[in-house]
């Protein structure tokens, strides 16, 4: 359950941010911000706050209240199903605590996954102040950590569902195999990053064509920004040459490891879960080459960012199959023959 309420978390935020959403509420008010305005002079209040900020002044100088409106709440749903996952999450742990329902050793790793949330809480309050002051967005490298956390607290919320039976067999060594689905894993998680980059640079507005970009395959203005590593985070072309190349990468990676688990996986959900994971990636590399020569419309974009937790899921279930394929047999009703 805290997982898929994660997973729409992430959707909702890409609503947010392609929205443009995301600079709507000015203040971090954790436990009063949970309340929306409640009055006309409670409207009135924030959209005043709102009109000091760049974004309003340069972009949005004649939105109406009503316009506000359509923008706040998606901002505050946003938030709103983060406080919902910490309750959902902190209160049976707690309950489960203290009724001795989760064995002390395995309590560091619920209290790590309590404390990344409200990590990301701040994160994501750090993001949003980027763009208060001197911005009309937030900064990129911000809005490319909040996205990993969630991602990192998405993939560990799910191992851990994943792997709560100690009832299984012990899983069979298999170095080749578990090297595969780390690297698997591991990509996935720099191709968010990467993905997010392209997010908030806008770049996949710009070289519009695949599978060149612009008739180059390396763009000639990939180290136009100085100093040199601004490119990396700032720089539309080179943000997105990195992400395509990224893509690249991770489907070879994830149709090595495919090859590898049909020929020599004994497992059904070592088996299952690859072909899940290559017809997954299969369909984000469709999805993000046509929103990129479409230029990005909503539905792909929203779609490409859904995919992408999808993708995680899958490469989290391999990863967990090939490590622990006794307790994921055991967790999951997946017939072993």
């Amino acid at each position: 359950v805290v997982a898929a309420m994660i997973f729409a978390m992430v959707v909702v935020g890409g609503i947010t941010r392609l929205t443009g959403s995301g600079l709507s509420i000015t203040e971090w008010a954790p436990i009063l911000g949970s309340l929306p305005p409640m009055s006309a002079a409670d409207w009135d209040a924030a959209f005043a706050r709102y009109r000091e900020i760049p974004q309003f002044r340069l972009l949005n100088a004649g939105m109406s209240l009503e316009e506000f409106r359509a923008i706040y709440w998606w901002e505050w749903s946003h938030r709103f199903l983060g406080r919902a996952v910490g309750v959902v999450f902190a209160v049976p742990f707690v309950v489960f605590a203290l009724t001795g329902a989760i064995p002390r050793a395995r309590l560091p790793r619920f209290a790590l996954l309590l404390a990344l949330g409200a990590l990301q809480g701040a994160v994501g309050w750090w993001m949003v102040a980027s763009g208060l002051v001197d911005r009309v967005s937030v900064a990129p490298y911000r809005l490319a950590t909040h996205l990993t956390l969630a991602a990192v607290i998405f993939a560990a919320v799910l191992w851990t569902a994943l792997t709560l039976s100690d009832a299984g067999r012990a899983p069979r060594r298999s170095p080749l195999r578990r090297i595969g689905a780390g690297l698997v894993l591991f990509w996935v998680f720099v191709q968010i990053f990467l993905g997010a980059l392209v997010a908030g640079n806008d770049a996949g507005l710009v070289y519009n064509t695949w599978p060149s970009m612009n008739g180059h395959f390396v763009p000639d203005d990939l180290f136009s920004h100085e100093p040199l590593w601004r490119n990396f985070f700032e720089n539309p072309a080179t943000v997105q040459f990195l992400h395509r190349c990224g893509a690249y990468v991770l489907f070879a990676l994830v149709l090595s490891q495919f090859v590898l688990i049909v020929v020599t996986a004994r497992t059904a959900t070592a088996r299952v879960s690859a072909f899940a994971l290559g017809g997954l990636v299969a369909f984000q590399m469709m999805v993000g080459i046509s929103a990129l020569l479409m230029q990005v419309p909503f539905s792909l974009a929203l779609i490409h960012q859904a995919t992408a937790m999808l993708v995680l899921a899958a490469a989290v279930a391999h990863a967990v199959s090939v490590f622990a394929p006794g307790r994921i047999e055991a967790t999951l009703p997946i017939p072993t023959d």
